[in-house]
């Protein structure tokens, strides 16, 4: 029913598709115009529907000319691809996204994260005011139940985590008003230093009691063995957030290119670095060649 609010919403066409279709959708963490231009080769050699995603440190550096330039770099592509800011925490971030939207540099869809919030009902008050100015500015807003334990790239340092409780996500949906469910079940942002325990009972339920209304959202993924991946989205998950699977070896190539090749050179090798990893997350997932024709 949510969804019906955002009639042509990009992010939520493109994860309602896949959904319906039982494939994932990459949302990639993109924090400069390289990884944003090799995402989007990425999406359209693979025929995928991708997400383009910036983490508040990366729009409050670039602020409205990098966001109008992701967004006209996504919107043009030859395959739907969404753009949206993942982990909005402080107030200042999100203002900045809702200033920008008031000048018509909108993102398609933002994460409004107070997880960090003790009880449900905190959470719920923190995050409601900013979902209710986000719809009427026409942008959905995904929302964390429960807590992720870790951090990265400038987002707040997580360390006490609280599993997701299927029973409550009704309400709590109802109270935000959210379209979009990031839930916990074990995932952590940062690298696991054990091996992952992933309830998937939990996505089973939020999956039965929210299809074809709320998209489920996977946050935690780095290192991740492919089998969790297909599990996660057999049992439901639809949008899939990732970080450091391509960003760590667009550095490491543009690092050991520059000390042999020019610039251009090195940039065009880190590019594919980065591109070459999310095909492989785009086959993986099972959104190749999903892209309308």
């Amino acid at each position: 029913m949510v969804a019906l609010n955002f009639f042509g919403n990009r992010t939520l066409d493109i994860l309602s598709k896949a959904e319906r279709e039982g494939y994932g959708v990459l949302a990639q963490v993109c924090y400069d115009a390289g990884m944003a231009i090799a995402f989007v080769q990425a999406a359209e050699r693979c025929r995928s529907p991708a997400i383009l995603m910036l983490f508040p440190i990366t729009l409050a550096y670039g602020k409205g000319p990098f966001l109008r330039f992701c967004l006209d770099l996504a919107h043009q592509a030859s395959v739907p691809i969404a753009v949206h800011l993942d982990h909005a925490t402080d107030p200042e971030h999100i203002e900045l996204a809702f200033s920008l939207a008031e000048q018509g540099i909108a993102f398609d869809s933002i994460m409004v994260d107070a997880s960090h919030a003790e009880t449900d009902e905190e959470n719920i008050n923190l995050a409601r005011p900013y979902i209710g100015r986000a719809y009427k500015l026409g942008i959905p807003v995904e929302v964390e139940l429960g807590r992720l334990e870790g951090g990265e790239a400038g987002l707040r340092m997580i360390s006490d985590a609280k599993l997701t409780d299927p029973e409550k996500a009704e309400v709590y949906m109802e109270g935000t008003g959210a379209s979009i469910l990031a839930p916990s079940i074990g995932n952590l942002h940062g690298t696991y230093l054990n091996p992952p325990n992933f309830r998937q009972h939990i996505l089973v339920k939020l999956y039965k009691a929210f299809k074809g209304r709320i998209p489920l959202c996977l946050h935690g993924t780095d290192g991740l063995p492919d089998e969790i991946f297909v599990q996660c989205i057999r049992n439901g998950v639809s949008k899939i957030n990732m970080n450091s699977w391509a960003r760590d070896p667009y550095a490491k190539t543009l690092r050991e290119h520059l000390s042999t090749k020019s610039f251009p050179e090195a940039q065009e090798a880190a590019t594919e670095a980065f591109a070459s990893v999310c095909e492989r997350f785009f086959i993986l997932f099972g959104s190749a060649g999903k892209a309308p024709t």
